[in-house]
């Protein structure tokens, strides 16, 4: 297996697949109105891709044991029908099943590029090789919001998403190039298990401390990012700031554009001086981001933005901490379980945002900050100490 390569073909593919990802939060609006939504069931449809992917999560990783190749291959598959749904449905349960299936799609494409690096960068700038994928993953969230802000707004949300998410064509037929780089290791072993060493292995009690503080980093930062980006972004802006589609769209790939042009640099400085201490900054300095698009006014939020993106650079910090404290054999199986976090946060976010509704809107921002800032003090004085 070619590392440089692979890399950078996992990184083709994820990135061609997740225009659909930066494609959806600023038609949510649109999408709301023409469906006759209430506040909670635009969250649900938001946070329905979320939840998916929670649920999806280890039945994934059991998957991931023995055949990364067939869950790469049925990725985009199952996001491709999910959009099917999404645009033909038109009532709130198909719009919600069509968030659900590009949930479980995107999770079998994720946790596949994942486990695959986790597995063969383990002792090789795994920071940078985690950042790099995150990288290609944003360029095509970006691409996607950026469509969507280019296109007519007189053209109907179901047409500018299907246009805006269209790249996923190309990564279909680039898959076949990233299967060849990839050994059909499956054979006649299980569809569902766990590695015997994973099964009996027992984490030391530092890898454990070590291990709690990737989940509640991980969550906590995926709570605040789809809090923020599937709901209060959009909607503050439709609502309290008479923003359209155009104008939402542009906060977001401002956002995105910065997270695009500090990722790079922010996987390096974790090589070099840390992941454990890079992340400790980097979940302050999103408490800070949370607090002022939650909670400010227009001017307030756009810097915000700013400041969010910077933040956003450090999503694959908690996955690098979570594989230093993990063994070899342990690798899928304990990513799959750090997903159901972050995946539990990508759905609580805006479903919890929808719920609360427009006279409790500042209690989640406000609280999440709180969280964010809490957890990276932990980090930073945990790191001190030794």
């Amino acid at each position: 297996m070619r590392p440089d390569r692979l890399l950078a073909m996992l990184c083709l593919t994820t990135g061609l697949q997740t225009f659909s990802i930066g494609a959806f939060p600023a038609l949510l609006p649109e999408l709301g109105r023409g469906a006759a939504l209430a506040d909670w069931q635009l969250g649900a449809v938001a946070g329905a891709f979320g939840l998916a992917r929670m649920l999806a999560d280890l039945p994934a990783g059991l998957l991931m044991t023995h055949h990364v190749r067939r869950a790469l291959i049925a990725g985009p598959a199952v996001v491709l029908a999910g959009m099917a749904c999404l645009v033909l449905g038109g009532s709130f349960g198909w719009l919600v099943l069509g968030r659900v299936l590009m949930g479980a799609g995107h999770t079998l494409g994720t946790l596949g590029a994942l486990t695959t690096i986790l597995r063969v960068r383990a002792e090789r700038r795994l920071a940078s090789a985690l950042s790099a994928l995150e990288f290609s993953a944003m360029l095509g969230i970006l691409g996607g919001v950026t469509l969507v802000g280019a296109l007519p707004g007189a053209l109907a949300w179901q047409t500018a998403f299907l246009v805006a998410c269209s790249p996923i064509l190309v990564a279909l037929v680039a898959l076949k190039a990233l299967l060849v780089l990839l050994p059909d290791d499956g054979g006649d072993r299980p569809w569902f298990a766990r590695s015997a060493a994973a099964a009996e292995a027992s984490p030391r009690a530092a890898d454990r401390g070590a291990s709690a503080l990737a989940f509640a980093a991980g969550g906590a930062v995926a709570l605040a990012y789809a809090t923020l980006e599937q709901f209060v972004i959009p909607v503050r802006g439709s609502r309290e700031f008479g923003l359209e589609r155009s104008g939402i769209a542009h906060l977001l790939m401002l956002a995105q554009l910065c997270d695009t042009v500090a990722l790079l640099p922010v996987g390096a400085l974790a090589d070099r001086l840390g992941t454990a201490r890079v992340l400790g900054v980097v979940l302050l300095t999103f408490a800070a981001a949370m607090a002022m698009i939650g909670l400010g006014p227009l001017p307030l939020v756009v810097a915000g933005c700013v400041v969010f993106g910077l933040s956003m650079a450090g999503w694959m910090l908690p996955v690098g901490l979570l594989r230093a404290a993990t063994p070899a054999s342990q690798v899928a199986w304990r990513t799959a379980r750090f997903r159901v976090f972050v995946d539990g946060g990508m759905f609580l976010g805006p479903f919890a945002s929808g719920l609360l509704g427009a006279a409790h809107a500042r209690v989640l921002p406000a609280t999440l900050s709180a969280v964010l800032l809490t957890v990276g003090v932990v980090l930073l004085a945990r790191r001190a100490r030794r």
